[in-house]
């Protein structure tokens, strides 16, 4: 399997360390944790949390998570990786700030930009 990447609230992650697993409203309320590929994570970032300040970006190696990972066709017919329970956090092998710019959009941070 491949790293995907999941955007959260720093607090919400320093949180998840101290209880050794993350999980987060969606997959309370959806069945499952939204996740991005490389190439999506600036896409979702500005769709979803455009202006959003204290965010970072996980790197999950998807090979170690515990929970069942599955690609899912979203509304515009793209396939995201989505988390059927818990993350746990020894599958996170890097963590990234991740804030807008001045125009309240994201770009990749050079960590990311790296791993291609």
């Amino acid at each position: 399997m491949k790293n995907i990447f999941h955007i959260t609230q720093s607090e919400k992650w320093e949180h998840a360390k101290i209880l050794g697993s993350y999980r987060t409203d969606s997959l309370e309320t959806e069945g499952f944790i939204h996740c991005s590929e490389v190439n999506q994570v600036v896409n979702s970032a500005n769709k979803f949390f455009f202006n959003q300040q204290g965010l970072v970006l996980l790197f999950i190696d998807a090979g170690k998570v515990k929970a069942e990972v599955r690609y899912e066709e979203a509304e515009i017919g793209e396939l995201f990786p989505h988390i059927y329970g818990e993350l746990n956090i020894d599958a996170v092998f890097g963590v990234s700030d991740f804030e807008p710019g001045e125009d309240g959009l994201f770009n990749l941070p050079p960590e990311v930009v790296d791993l291609e």
